[in-house]
């Protein structure tokens, strides 16, 4: 905290920019920077920047500018510590420490590589990277407080050099204690960015490098849940309850170097062609330490193996992509090829009868293209094509397809078609670990091919959308209740539709959002509630003289009852339940907020779990992991344009 008011009181003098009413998106309009002339003989003129000088955007997005309106939506996302919408998802009791998923989702951020499931909420991919526009050095400062102990702090600043080049540096540091035994989470990640456009604009550039931690004490959950149900006073302090492991972490590092250039050699109009050249080199490490074996894994010392207490694995890719793009206006076709060297590797090698590989690596080569169209301002389409293949993790093959348009005005329809047939993740493949029935190799595994058809109606009538979505997978990857990887011999088909819309009468609002949800045919293999909801009840407005503007209101989170998978810290994934484990859900988390606006600086205050104040906490994230009780939440955003 102390750290964050020097900051501010540091960088919060002369900084000054404006505001402008948001639609559906901040993307940036044709304004720019106000000129105004000062009236003197000598012609000078001033520069006002405006929020329009302001900007960011991906590397193959369009650019918005910073998004300074006070909207609905930004209650859910900073007050989240990895700042982004959880609906569907539902958090452990410590920040940073994941959450156990209640919505079926592709993360194709696993794919051909390491990603434990619950490392992967904070994760930022090659398409997450913000690269910077900005007229006067700018910086922004997103601070959240934490459980028990420590505190969560995001800094960005970026300042271009010359119209040219911009560059942009930013760090996240997060430690909170938590208030269960051995629950620590230590997170923290760097990003250093650029962005170069030749003075001809003939030649463009993108850069980065990032390195993110992920790192966690691991308790295993409470030994005894009794205790926690029985509402004994003795265990209202939470360290009085006993936890299934006591010296157990673990890590999780993703280190990335990035470059793309792109060269247009013809300067006329005629041959809108340019030469694309990207290569990345990413790394993943995943570590699981003791200090000792745990009792809660093995019963005799036969069930462990002569290894290290300490286990590592990793995954390694070296990506280099040549490829030709036809870029006009509304007409843009990229097409090349991709070159990958791949590893997948664990850190000591296991005792050969085992019969499981210290390395597997592998050349791959295969083919990219991308596609978009753009016809008379009402329909876009947006489809890209992925095919690579190697002798050790077979073919990967991928197309995603998204259509937008809209048939009448005022009404936004967005379809999708997505394909995918790839290796299961890494993270399944091979396991080494000291007790014996957590070491595992998943020899020449099906691909796992998940077929995505879905979309969304906007509508204008109260802001209101409303999505469905079905998946089929083949050959579904999963963990069974021993914690062993297996694959099903039969599709999972899965179906979802819901809706969110927003009620408005003066300056009361109401949010609601639904999702109801179900399987069809193997759905034991990934239990799921089959309603995920929530409201929002705010009334926003100005006050102290339109000096500020204020949110407060009461959020509501609710899920059904299921049989949850466990939470299993070995590998950072979810396993199926085993036959005498915990159901979760059918109990309603209720947040009471006051969030207010000045200027450029939200503040984000909440009473979470709000309704445990008065009734006994019953609610769990997995089994044997309790959810948090009330605590107060406190973010701050602080966007700074000198």
């Amino acid at each position: 905290m102390k750290y964050l008011l020097l900051c501010i009181l540091f960088c919060g003098f002369g900084m000054n920019a404006q505001v402008v009413n948001k639609t559906d998106s901040n993307r940036v309009k044709p304004q720019d920077t106000l000129v105004i002339d000062s009236g003197r003989k000598d012609s000078l003129q001033i520069f006002k920047p405006t929020i329009y000088d302001y900007k960011y955007h991906t590397q193959f997005s369009e650019k918005k500018i910073f998004d300074t309106v006070f909207t609905h939506n930004k209650t859910f996302i900073f007050s989240q510590y990895n700042n982004r919408d959880n609906f569907g998802r539902i958090q452990f009791a410590n920040i940073g420490s994941g959450f156990n998923p209640l919505v079926f989702e592709v993360n194709t951020e696993q794919n051909l590589s390491l990603l434990p499931t619950n490392k992967s909420f904070n994760i930022l991919g090659i398409n997450d990277v913000k690269y910077y526009d900005v007229k006067t050095p700018t910086a922004a400062f997103i601070y959240h407080n934490s459980v028990s102990s420590g505190a969560e702090l995001q800094s960005t600043y970026t300042q271009n050099i010359g119209k040219n080049f911009n560059f942009a540096v930013e760090y996240l540091g997060l430690r909170s204690l938590g208030m269960y035994k051995n629950a620590l989470a230590s997170n923290n990640n760097v990003v250093f960015s650029g962005h170069y456009t030749s003075k001809n604009n003939k030649y463009e550039a993108f850069a980065h490098f990032l390195h993110q931690n992920v790192n966690n004490q691991e308790n295993g959950g409470i030994s005894d849940t009794d205790l926690f149900l029985s509402g004994n006073s003795n265990f209202d302090n939470r360290l009085n309850i006993p936890v299934n492991l006591n010296s157990s972490d673990s890590r999780f590092g993703y280190r990335r170097y990035y470059f793309s250039q792109q060269f247009r050699p013809f300067s006329s109009e005629k041959f809108p062609f340019k030469i694309r050249h990207t290569i990345f080199h990413q790394g993943n490490k995943y570590y699981y330490n003791q200090q000792s074996a745990e009792p809660y894994y093995f019963d005799e010392a036969s069930d462990l193996i002569d290894y290290p207490l300490s286990s590592k694995k990793y995954s390694k890719n070296l990506s280099n992509t040549v490829s030709v793009l036809f870029d006009k206006e509304n007409f843009k076709l990229d097409a090349g090829v991709r070159h990958q060297l791949i590893k997948l590797g664990i850190g000591k090698p296991l005792p050969t009868f085992l019969n499981i590989p210290q390395e597997l690596s592998e050349n791959r080569i295969g083919a990219v293209g991308d596609l978009q169209i753009k016809l008379w301002d009402k329909i876009a389409l947006n489809s890209n094509l992925e095919f690579s293949n190697g002798n050790e993790f077979g073919t990967f093959l991928r197309s995603q397809n998204l259509m937008k348009f809209e048939p009448i005005e005022g009404y936004f329809v967005n379809a999708k078609v997505n394909f995918q047939s790839a290796s299961p993740t890494f993270n399944l493949l091979v396991n080494p670990s000291v007790y014996r029935q957590f070491n595992y190799y998943l020899e020449n595994p099906a691909n796992e091919t998940i077929t995505e058809i879905g979309g969304d109606v906007n509508l204008k009538w109260f802001q209101s959308k409303v999505f469905a979505n079905y998946f089929r997978i083949d050959n579904y990857t999963y963990l069974d209740s021993a914690a062993t990887p297996q694959q099903s011999g039969s599709g999972l088909n899965i179906s979802q539709i819901g809706g969110e819309a927003t009620f408005s009468y003066g300056n009361f609002h109401l949010n609601p959002k639904v999702l109801f949800q179900s399987a069809i045919g193997n759905k034991d293999l990934l239990p799921m509630p089959n309603f995920v909801g929530r409201a929002n009840l705010f009334w926003q407005g100005k006050a102290f003289k339109k000096a500020a503007e204020i949110q407060t209101g009461i959020k509501v989170y609710y899920f059904t009852k299921f049989s949850s998978r466990e939470y299993f810290p070995v590998l950072n994934e979810f396993i199926l339940p085993n036959a005498n484990s915990q159901s979760i859900g059918g109990q309603p988390i209720a947040d009471v907020y006051f969030n207010m606006k000045v200027k450029r600086m939200f503040f984000f205050i909440e009473a979470q779990h709000l309704n445990t104040t008065f009734m006994q906490n019953k609610s769990f994230t997995a089994p044997n992991y309790p959810i948090y009780d009330f605590r107060l939440n406190l973010g701050i955003v602080w966007y700074l344009f000198s």
